[in-house]
């Protein structure tokens, strides 16, 4: 009788640990040497135009300087000088009306285009393409062409005033310090509520239609629907739009300059208007730098505090919203 002997087991053999300075360290040089190529570039572009400016203007705020001579030292004399400025004080009110009444009335509008045009039909695809025409027009046309409309004696609105019998149009739209700054607003609400629009659309279109229908069964509908599916969905939309038109509203500038230049008085004199006439009519560069400062200052805090109350830089799941 033969007797059968198992084989014997051979013991894994250990993984042989890398030695120092081997292979490893040398993948994560290279892997951060290509970070380095991907971000420097970028990089360099942000500090060469954005923050060696916002330097210079912080600096430019301590010197008296016309923009020809010597800078000469002034220390914190434009600073006090900007605390005791009536104007500058009646520009910021200004500009946080534009900015509070331009969200107000741009953010509904855009959301609610925005829904009536994220959907497939074709008369809603010819209608956004339609739509979006004021955004592509330059700012000095529409400046220009509204002007026109609202020429209180050959304006488009003075006309049909006439043949329709409605006086009330026929009015200094431009020349109403009650009435201007509200025109303004609309106006630049007219062209910007196109690029916020498309901003829903690509939202709306993101949401799944399986959150809809598992609602639909469930028996919601309308606002329902709005409310708990879409709205929350749009969360990181609406932060991104409104971002942008809080900021874009910080430098309001070539609209308000061609069709009201501030006036009348200084109910449309916004804060880029009054830096703008501190440096090239009055050469007070340094005076200027103040304001840009402020302007600067205002718009980081604003989109800082909007990332930070809405939760945006955690950028969660949107589907945690739509429960």
């Amino acid at each position: 009788m033969t007797v059968q002997t198992p084989a014997p087991v051979t013991p894994p053999v250990a993984a042989r640990p890398s030695r120092p300075g081997g292979g490893g360290r040398g993948v994560r040089r290279g892997s951060r040497l290509a970070d380095l190529a991907g971000v420097g570039p970028p990089l360099a572009l942000f500090t060469l135009f954005i923050i060696v400016p916002m330097l210079a203007a912080v600096l430019l705020s301590f010197v008296r300087w016309n923009g020809l001579g010597t800078p000469q030292w002034a220390g914190a004399a434009n600073w006090v000088q900007f605390i005791h400025d009536p104007v500058a004080h009646q520009s910021l009110i200004v500009t946080g009306k534009v900015i509070a009444l331009s969200w107000l009335v741009q953010t509904p509008i855009s959301m609610a285009l925005g829904m009536f045009t994220a959907g497939r039909q074709r008369y809603r695809t010819v209608y956004a393409a339609i739509f979006v025409l004021p955004l592509l027009l330059s700012t000095a046309g529409i400046a220009l062409m509204w002007e026109g409309l609202l020429d209180p004696t050959f304006g488009g609105l003075t006309a049909l005033s006439r043949s329709l019998h409605l006086p009330f149009l026929q009015q200094n739209w431009l020349g109403s310090p009650h009435l201007t700054l509200y025109i303004m607003i609309a106006i630049i609400a007219w062209q910007f509520i196109p690029f916020h629009t498309l901003l829903y659309q690509v939202g709306r279109r993101q949401i799944p239609g399986v959150l809809y229908q598992a609602a639909t069964l469930d028996g919601a509908t309308g606002l329902r629907l709005f409310w708990s599916i879409t709205l929350p969905q749009l969360r990181y939309t609406v932060v991104t739009s409104s971002i942008l038109m809080v900021v874009g509203s910080l430098t309001y500038f070539d609209i308000i300059f061609i069709m009201t230049n501030g006036g009348p008085g200084y109910t449309t004199r916004v804060l880029s208007l009054d830096m703008y006439n501190a440096a090239f009519l009055e050469n007070e560069y340094g005076y200027a730098s103040v304001l840009a400062v402020v302007l600067g200052a205002v718009g980081i805090a604003v989109a800082i505090g909007l990332v930070r109350l809405t939760g945006f830089a955690s950028m969660a799941s949107q589907q945690e919203g739509a429960a």
